[in-house]
């Protein structure tokens, strides 16, 4: 089974993959360094400061590298929603988003893009679109290890069938940004 953990920029999807990639009991796809490793992109675009996947291309690898070894494979990445059929949104506070992408030196106009993407819920409206289960997570207040914990029972709930309990705890939707940022 193939697990998107999908969110904007600074909600947590890499330190969640790479506490869990420690735990060993998944297999872990890290999508952005595998993009840009093996230059699976069409363009890299200078004003953005990023690379313009071709997903054609990048899903096909991801279907290559699926290991049978592992009964799950995760998928970290803003991008894993495209590819995945079910995806854990992990979403945070625009606020506490701004101060975490500051720390990470992205440019002003980087980080008022993804605190916008962020507060108009762009990566859970296209995840909705685009998969079959999608569950969403509040990770502002979390630690990476409640985080984790989370990550892991919504895994579970998905191995076990139980998906509709996951799915009532973590209902898409549940979390809104939209009040308090644009007031």
């Amino acid at each position: 089974m193939l697990v998107g953990i999908t969110g904007t920029p600074g909600t947590g999807k890499t330190a969640v993959t790479r506490l869990l990639e420690r735990k060993r009991q998944y297999h872990i796809i890290h999508l952005n360094e595998l993009i840009r490793k093996e230059g699976l992109y069409s363009e890299v675009d200078q004003e953005r400061d990023c690379v313009v996947a071709d997903m054609d291309v990048v899903e096909k690898r991801v279907k290559e590298l699926i290991s049978n070894s592992y009964p799950v494979t995760l998928l970290d990445s803003h991008l894993s929603h495209y590819i995945a059929d079910n995806v854990i949104v992990l979403r945070t506070n625009p606020y506490t988003l701004r101060e975490r992408l500051a720390k990470r030196g992205y440019s002003v106009e980087k980080i008022e893009e993804n605190l916008d993407a962020e507060a108009l819920d762009v990566i859970l409206v296209e995840s909705v679109e685009w998969c079959e289960r999608v569950f969403e997570i509040d990770t502002t207040d979390m630690s990476v290890e409640e985080t984790v914990a989370i990550v892991d029972d919504i895994v579970e709930g998905l191995l076990k069938d139980g998906e509709q309990e996951m799915h009532l705890r973590y209902k898409p939707g549940s979390v809104d940004w939209s009040e308090a940022f644009f007031d």
